[in-house]
């Protein structure tokens, strides 16, 4: 079984986008963090590569998606609850982001989320515990 997950994604400026996840309160791992890439805490387990598109493109030969234009991934992550997924999604837009729609409840699912700096979407759920 796999015991971490590391999510990969381009940025195009990678201190604006630092500057944005800690205004999140998101940390950073120095030991894999440089000029061409930081490694982003999301979770014990859960971390987000943010690279420098040049460097993003030394792992692929395909063409990079403007996460601004086009969407190739959702990024989804969940909240202890919908006061923490509202405050995650404010503290986005404040640092830059942006909520392109309004917050879904579903009743047993309360989902909100947010475009990064770079246009990357961030999907925030509570899952009532009623529901698990």
């Amino acid at each position: 079984m796999h015991k971490q997950i590391f999510v990969n994604l381009p940025v195009s400026d990678l201190k604006r986008s630092m500057t944005f996840f800690k205004a999140l309160g998101l940390s950073f791992n120095s030991q894999f963090t440089n000029d061409q890439a930081a490694c982003l805490v999301v979770g014990e387990n859960i971390f987000a590569m943010l690279l420098v598109e040049e460097f993003f493109r030394t792992f692929t030969h395909k063409p990079l998606v403007d996460a601004n234009a086009a969407t190739e991934v959702i990024v989804c992550l969940s909240c202890e609850s919908r006061a923490e997924v509202d405050d995650l999604v404010a503290k986005a837009v404040a640092a830059g982001g942006r909520a392109p729609r309004e917050p879904q409840d579903h009743g047993f699912m309360y989902a909100h989320g947010f475009e990064d700096v770079d246009g990357h979407i961030w999907e925030l759920v509570h899952m009532s515990p009623e529901a698990a």
